[in-house]
């Protein structure tokens, strides 16, 4: 596994970038090489470097809006004597600290260190602290749930047409942006389930806004999937103890009328169904406390059904 610190991106991307700017920018004012040197604190030599494109750019951060008008913030300051090197300094750290916030050195940071892709990750303004670490967790259940679905044998042929998507919430989660998921969803292929991205955050509409409909009565179901809906399906959730739900399948206040569909019953069912519509393709929905609980009742139930 790749180890990198976000310090180091700073170092070997965007001080490098920085630098070229500026020194560009100086330049541009008519500063002399050596002029140019003792603002940025280098030699003539490294000036001359960076004016001739010896250096490596990164172009998202070069082509950023934020770091051009600090660019252009720094140079004016020298040219005209409102900015010394202590104001300029805070400029930078400022820029380093929002481009730290989700921005493009993270994106730099996720494709040196693939361990935090799709994370969303903003440890670097955060720290460990609880919402790392549930956020964290889910995206290690969807990435476990699908895995366990996409090995089942025979799952393929419970693949709706759409595709289907495997969801875990972090606790409290609010909106579609608090649900991890697989961008593309599940599709089957060949009679194989193929997976087609690490999970994200924001990453489902249908699959996140049932888990948020559950979890508005019960807290503790944060995951679900969907697959398509079948007799022989419900009939296994029915030998199982479960009593499927049936909701309209209309796509309309969908997230509403499935919570007054939970409250209804008091409680949320462990598979939903709806048997589809002009244009809309029969499918049903398998929650569990997480996607590997949801995965797991969705395979248990396969084999009752080949069984």
């Amino acid at each position: 596994m790749s180890l990198r610190l976000p310090s180091e991106i700073v170092v070997e991307r965007f001080l490098p970038t920085a630098r070229t700017m500026l020194a560009a920018e100086l330049h541009d004012r008519g500063f002399t090489q050596k002029e140019v040197a003792d603002r940025l604190g280098l030699t003539q030599a490294a000036v001359s470097k960076y004016l001739r494109g010896g250096v490596t750019v990164e172009d998202r951060f070069a082509e950023d809006e934020r770091m051009q008008a600090t660019v252009d913030a720094i140079a004016d300051g020298f040219a005209d004597g409102s900015m010394d090197g202590y104001e300029a300094l805070a400029e930078l750290l400022d820029l380093v600290r929002a481009f730290e916030d989700r921005g493009p050195i993270c994106a730099v940071h996720e494709e040196e260190m693939p361990a935090l892709e799709g994370m969303g990750c903003d440890l670097c303004v955060r720290g460990t602290d609880d919402a790392v670490l549930a956020e964290r967790e889910a995206l290690a259940a969807v990435r476990r749930a699908s895995r366990r679905i996409s090995n089942a044998q025979g799952m393929a042929s419970f693949i709706p047409n759409v595709g289907t998507n495997v969801g875990t919430a972090v606790p409290g989660a609010a909106d579609a942006t608090d649900v991890a998921a697989v961008p593309g969803r599940l599709q089957a292929v060949n009679g194989r389930i193929v997976v087609p991205a690490d999970p994200e955050f924001g990453a489902s509409q249908r699959v996140a806004g049932a888990i948020i409909a559950a979890m508005s009565v019960e807290s503790d179901v944060r995951g679900a999937l969907n697959l398509a809906t079948s007799a022989e399906l419900l009939d296994a959730a029915r030998e199982r103890g479960i009593d499927p739900l049936e909701f309209d399948a209309s796509y309309e206040d969908r997230g509403e009328r499935l919570r007054e569909r939970f409250r209804e019953r008091g409680a949320v069912p462990r598979l939903v169904y709806h048997e589809g519509a002009f244009g809309i393709e029969p499918v049903c929905h398998v929650f569990g406390e997480t996607a590997v609980e949801a995965a797991a009742l969705a395979v248990e139930l396969l084999e009752r059904v080949d069984g």
